[in-house]
């Protein structure tokens, strides 16, 4: 089996913890901000988040020309500090999350899949990440 090549991905978050936790796992606010491009969106989120809980994010384009079910089966959850998951396909996703003087930093390192280039994956997330930053730094 050829070693998996790890992405990481992260992004500093002027809000504590405590906020960037609810709006990571909320379906409701996830629904929000969960998109790498204007042109896409999440209309639909489940997460029971617990070790062996599932989530099951649809991921469309608002065209409606594509869309898939971004999901996986939580492993590690440690409150306001980790959260890891396998996806469906059998790679893994780490996010680590830590405080420091009111802002919250966020660092995901994941699997890359073997179809798209490991840059163009980069990117994607970077950019979900980005969004979700926005989110959390406008919401009240």
């Amino acid at each position: 089996m050829e070693r998996q090549t790890k992405i990481t991905v992260e992004a500093t978050i002027n809000a504590p913890v405590e906020k960037v936790w609810k709006l990571w796992n909320s379906p409701t606010d996830i629904m929000r901000w969960n998109s790498a491009d204007p042109s896409w969106h999440c209309p639909s989120s489940e997460n029971d988040l617990r070790v062996d809980g599932t989530f099951k994010n649809r991921m469309e384009a608002k065209d409606g020309s594509f869309g898939f079910d971004f999901e996986g089966t939580y492993h590690t959850v440690n409150l306001y500090r980790e959260i890891a998951y396998t996806m469906a396909d059998g790679r893994t996703v780490n996010t680590l999350f830590s405080e420091v003087e009111g802002k919250t930093s966020v660092i995901t390192v994941f699997d890359a899949e073997q179809e798209n280039d490991p840059e163009f994956q980069k990117s994607g997330w970077q950019a979900i990440l980005n969004n979700f930053v926005n989110y959390v730094e406008s919401a009240n």
